[in-house]
Parts: structure tokens; C-alpha cells; sequence
């Protein structure tokens, strides 16, 4: 099916990817006035949104990253003492990874940050507005995942 250039879907996907990289930019922005890099705040936020214990593998694929990329960043999160690293029981080739008490804190201090840049952003977007908007990313992110899976059974 050929799309129009002036199509509604058309200016919708250019939008969607503008907007993800202009949002970003201005979070990391943001963050790194606070002294937050984004080598810091995503992994320790997944790991409080996920809850402790996550896997290393689990955690790079939650972020895009390849697992000798997350295990320099680990090292470095390990070393600031906001992670440790515990051997899964299950698997004890694995990894299990664990907030600190400072990576805790860390956590709230960046979600703080967040909030703030966040209100900022959708200041002028009502909840319910936001709500729809929610709903529709939730179901183009199940589809776009459904069709990676099918990609990879190619």
C-alpha cells in the first residue's frame, strides 16, 4: 500500500521518530545540568521499574544495548556504588543485578529530575489526553515488537 506524502500515517511516523529523539535530547539535556548522563539514569531507573533482580541480558535488551556495552556500564554503576551484582542461584554463570541503598537514592533524585522536565513537556497536554496517547504507543509498540519477532523467525 502506497501512502500519500501528505498522509496523515505518513507525518505520523516522521513525527513519532522526531519528537523520541527531540524528547531525549532535551531529558539528557536536562539530566546532565543536574550532573546526570544517561549511562546512569536509564539503566538505574529500569532497574527500579523492573525491581531488583533483573538479569544483566535482561537489562541490555531493556535498553538497547549490546551485554559487553552494559557490563562496562555495570562496572561503572558497581563502582560509584549505586549496583551490585549477585550470582543468580538459578544459573550461577548469571547475574542478577541489585540497587543499593545510594543507587536507590540516586533513583529518586533522577526521577525527581524527571518529573520536572516531564511537567515541563506536557504542560499544555491534559491527562486524558496523555491517556489516549499512552493507548495508541502501547498498541504500536505490541505491533512493532510482533513484527520484529516475525523478522527473526525469517
Amino acid at each position: 500500500m502506497r501512502i500519500e506524502p501528505d498522509s496523515p500515517r505518513l507525518r505520523f511516523g516522521y513525527l513519532f521518530v522526531s519528537l523520541g529523539r527531540a524528547w531525549r535530547r532535551v531529558v539528557d539535556l536536562h539530566l546532565a545540568e543536574a550532573g546526570l548522563s544517561d549511562a546512569t539514569w536509564a539503566p538505574l531507573v529500569n532497574l527500579a521499574r523492573h525491581g531488583d533482580g533483573i538479569s544483566q541480558t535482561e537489562l541490555a535488551a531493556r535498553l538497547g544495548l549490546d551485554g559487553s556495552s552494559l557490563v562496562r556500564l555495570i562496572d561503572l554503576l558497581a563502582e560509584r556504588g549505586f549496583v551490585e551484582r549477585q550470582i543468580d542461584p538459578a544459573d550461577r554463570r548469571a547475574r542478577r543485578l541489585l540497587l543499593t541503598a545510594a543507587g536507590r537514592a540516586e533513583v529518586e533524585r533522577i526521577l525527581t529530575e524527571l518529573g520536572r522536565i516531564e511537567t515541563e513537556l506536557l504542560s499544555d497536554v491534559d491527562e486524558a489526553e496523555i491517556g489516549r496517547m499512552l493507548d495508541a504507543m502501547e498498541r504500536i509498540k505490541a505491533r512493532t515488537e510482533a513484527m520484529l519477532d516475525r523478522e527473526k523467525t525469517k
